[in-house]
């Protein structure tokens, strides 16, 4: 799906690899938008004799390494937001209680989405109201995915949790799950934290009063460590903070057939939003049944 790369990064160059097997043709869809590469990997299969072509099924790879041509490109990982709501827009009773609005089918559909993405991301409220892992469930992962990776060889998003308050300590669940967690904090706190848990230390903004860690400088510093695909599972607030900064490249939108209420919760906080013309507006770029449920697949359309 990509070409072969010819530079010393965390690995030595595929070409070489692949001019030592005695490979004699290789088909690459796209080039490597990566300004070390570019090129050069196919070019120095070329100079060993080796057949090549690329650009077969383009389009097609490009879906496949989105998140990977946005950091090239941009510096940012490609960010999908996952919402679970009822169709009167709900995503929890007024008490908080959400489990679960969707179905068994819709949260194993969540399942291999996590699995595909390099980072899941949150927030301290929703850990400190959901107690969740946030990490991949092989047992909970639709059987054809099963089929296609062992147990064992399940890799682990990384889990981002923005905690501008450090109010998430090593009790929670999301800690005592094994595999690599970051913190987002305006500070380090001097807590013993198990070897897979990092503090990362960011800059912070005061909006309408309230102190929040600056998501533009957290976006990039997970760019910075190769961070290309990032799942967001969050509360309103943060959702309708990515969505009002643009840095939504899709959203997933998981419909449940219920009805919660007026007094139950928002999908997501957009204050400021007057006039109609100032509606966030989306493409629809798929819609499937998933159990009971709907799954819509959406792209912010971006203002001009």
């Amino acid at each position: 799906t990509l070409e072969p790369c010819s530079h010393h990064g965390r690995t030595p160059p595929c070409t070489e690899a692949l001019i030592e097997a005695g490979v004699t043709r290789v088909v690459a869809a796209m080039l490597d938008p990566n300004p070390q590469v570019n090129g050069c990997g196919l070019y120095r299969l070329q100079q060993a004799g080796i057949e090549v072509r690329h650009s077969l099924m383009l389009l097609e790879a490009e879906m496949v390494n989105k998140g990977f041509i946005k950091r090239m490109r941009t510096g940012f990982p490609w960010i999908t937001v996952k919402l679970a709501a009822s169709l009167d827009g709900r995503t929890a009773m007024a008490s908080g209680e959400s489990n679960w609005i969707t179905s068994y089918q819709a949260r194993q559909d969540v399942q291999r989405f996590r699995a595909e993405s390099d980072a899941i991301l949150s927030t301290s409220a929703t850990v400190l109201a959901d107690n969740p892992a946030l990490n991949v469930r092989w047992l909970s992962l639709p059987t054809d995915v099963q089929c296609l990776c062992e147990e064992k060889n399940l890799r682990q998003p990384v889990r981002v949790i923005i905690d501008s308050a450090n109010r998430i300590n090593p009790v929670h669940r999301v800690i005592q799950s094994e595999g690599l967690i970051w913190l987002a904090r305006r500070q380090k706190d001097q807590n013993k934290w198990p070897a897979w848990v990092e503090q990362l230390q960011l800059p912070s903004l005061n909006q309408q009063g309230l102190v929040r860690i600056d998501i533009m400088a957290l976006m990039m510093q997970l760019g910075s460590r190769h961070i290309n695909n990032v799942w967001v599972e969050a509360g309103a607030s943060l959702v309708g903070s990515l969505l009002s900064a643009g840095l939504v490249d899709e959203l997933i939108l998981y419909l449940s057939p219920k009805l919660l209420g007026t007094a139950a919760r928002p999908l997501c906080l957009l204050p400021g939003l007057e006039r109609l013309s100032d509606a966030l507006t989306f493409d629809l770029l798929d819609m499937r049944q998933v159990g009971p449920d709907m799954r819509l697949r959406l792209k912010p359309i971006r203002a001009v």
